[in-house]
């Protein structure tokens, strides 16, 4: 209804140009709103107000003339001006059954748009270093990235969605030292494990694998390993400095085969991670590699476009990038003085690569930890002499788990975290999916395990998903009870429904192909949540209050029709999120 409102004004604007009452190039945006107060008619627009400045008319007036020239519409009932030039539709009563009819030829389309009218679109999201499995605060990027992409995919954009594999650089190689050092364990050498090196027991299990295929072929004893290497932190020294000898020293003594443990690790944490997303219901066009952007040349290449611009110096034996005068707090490094590439100088060629490919939109979905590096990136893009504005970056605030009082650890780096393929075996893709999307994602969460797993109308999973399995019991009892759904009888009756329930469920309806083209421009899945959860609220109520199959024909089969179209929302708000819609519960 709201589109067609919105189309109706677009008309009546046209024909003000055609009367010269308005500029002919006077191009507004139409915005309908639903009144809060029913008093106050179904539906509002500001539309006067917005023109009247530009235009330099009284609102009122102009809104007079607005009406005026609205194209006859049956489904309006009357129009009237409130206050300062406010335009108020009161729609007729029988045109609130329209969303029936329209759910029942769309089906799973309804809801869907095309106001992205085919933007190409890239979402890059969860990007973790395949350094170790997912653990549940990556959970939450990848439902919301997840959601994101079928968002913008409903609403008629092209998506693109990648995963940036960070498969160079210092934590892939602290990744790689942790796991030849356990795999020096396992060829029985004895040592103490370095503070700052991997500790998960996944480590161990890659180092057991590299045993099993290559034997003791990249063994060395722990005296030619450890030989003049400065102290580890428990000895006064420094974790990092100990680390990075150890990474030096591997490099050494291994030659080529320290690309083969660093591959080892590199592939079949990467392979853990796919196959943990894909379960999860996340899925990628995508996955590209850090390293590409060296091997091409990319990050070369943009470098020396910086350079071309002014936007690079020397100092300290270091190249920095002049970050500070396009709006970061500080220049950064970009080339270290040991002549490495820093990370924001791999992220500065992914991003200039992004828009190469000729996307219109990019979408970065960060843990909000990276909040400090949105400047850096977009000061990057501006010295390219690309349009930063394309880029959008959405944080994300890691969720907490909690285990009754207990904060679980979340650190990767001693191995101490539940896993993402943990939560899901405990309490279900569905539940942990619902619940990482059920805030806004810059919002805290605490993930009440206990909460996620109870059927009860408390668990709101469970209270959308009941609702779903509810209509499905009404139709499997319809046969029962010896009757017969009779569509085309019920849709010619749908005027019988005039219960409060029945018509607050009809505007819920109604609502839904709203919540979606909302959820999709503002980035903010956490809407269908909240529409599913009112939806099913009004369906719960309307169910404990009245019976469906009654021996009333007309009054049996347009209750069947409601409670059809019902079902279809549910099933496609629930497709959205990538959770199921159970027949029975």
């Amino acid at each position: 209804m709201k589109k067609q409102l919105e189309t109706l004004i677009s008309q009546a604007v046209a024909a003000l140009k055609t009367q010269e009452i308005l500029p002919v190039d006077l191009n507004p945006t139409v915005h309908i709103e639903r009144t809060r107060d029913t008093a106050h008619g179904d539906f509002a627009t500001n539309i006067a107000l917005m023109l009247a400045k530009p235009t330099k008319t009284n609102p009122r007036q102009l809104a007079e003339q607005i009406i005026a020239a609205l194209p006859i519409n049956e489904a309006i009932l009357k129009v009237e001006i409130a206050g300062a030039g406010f335009i108020n539709f009161f729609m007729n009563s029988n045109a609130q059954y329209q969303v029936i009819a329209d759910i029942q030829t769309a089906g799973e389309n309804f809801g869907k748009s095309q106001i992205g009218a085919g933007k190409k679109v890239q979402v890059e999201f969860v990007s973790a270093n395949p350094t170790g499995p997912l653990h549940v605060g990556h959970g939450r990027g990848a439902a919301y990235g997840s959601v994101m992409g079928n968002l913008l995919t409903a609403t008629g954009f092209e998506v693109h969605r990648e995963y940036y594999v960070n498969d160079a650089g210092r934590q892939m190689d602290i990744l790689a030292t942790s796991v030849w050092l356990r795999y020096l364990e396992a060829c029985g050498e004895t040592f103490t494990f370095p503070s700052n090196a991997y500790r998960g027991d996944y480590v161990r299990d890659i180092a057991q694998k590299l045993v099993e295929f290559h034997g003791k072929n990249y063994s060395h004893s722990t005296a030619t390993v450890f030989a003049d290497l400065p102290l580890d932190e428990p000895e006064g020294g420094d974790k990092d400095d100990y680390i990075d000898a150890l990474i030096l020293r591997a490099k050494a003594l291994l030659g080529d085969g320290y690309s083969v443990v660093f591959d080892a690790g590199l592939n079949d944490i990467l392979s853990d991670i796919k196959d943990d997303l894909a379960e999860f219901g996340t899925t990628y066009n995508q996955w590209f590699s850090e390293r590409s952007l060296m091997d091409d040349g990319s990050i070369e290449k943009s470098l020396a476009v910086l350079k071309s611009n002014n936007y690079l110096y020397e100092k300290d034996g270091a190249t920095w990038f002049k970050s500070s005068e396009l709006g970061d707090e500080k220049d950064r490094v970009v080339i270290r003085d040991n002549g490495q590439y820093t990370y924001f100088a791999s992220d500065i060629a992914y991003h200039w690569n992004k828009l190469e490919r000729g996307f219109d939109v990019l979408i970065d979905i960060w843990g909000a930890d990276h909040h400090g590096y949105i400047a850096r990136v977009r000061a990057a893009l501006t010295a390219l002499g690309a349009d930063q504005t394309k880029l959008n970056v959405l944080l994300v605030q890691f969720a907490n788990l909690w285990r009754g009082t207990e904060k679980v650890s979340m650190s990767t780096r001693s191995g101490e975290f539940v896993t993402l393929r943990e939560l899901r075996d405990e309490v279900g893709r569905d539940a942990a999916r619902f619940f990482y999307v059920m805030r806004r994602s810059e919002q805290h969460m605490d993930f009440d395990l206990e909460l996620a797993k109870s059927k009860s109308n408390e668990n709101p999973v469970f209270y959308v998903q009941y609702a779903h399995a509810r209509v499905c019991s009404v139709f499997r009892q319809l046969g029962e009870k010896g009757f017969t759904q009779d569509m085309a009888l019920g849709m010619a009756n749908l005027a019988e429904l005039t219960a409060e329930h029945e018509t607050a469920l009809l505007t819920t309806l109604a609502r839904y192909p709203e919540v979606i083209e909302r959820a999709a421009t503002q980035y903010e899945p956490h809407l269908i949540i909240n529409y599913l959860r009112q939806l099913a609220t009004d369906f719960h109520t309307y169910y404990n209050a009245h019976q469906f199959l009654v021996e009333n024909d007309t009054v049996r089969n347009a209750r069947l029709n409601l409670i059809a179209a019902i079902q279809q929302v549910l099933v496609n708000g629930l497709t959205l999120l990538g959770i199921s819609a159970p027949e029975a519960m």
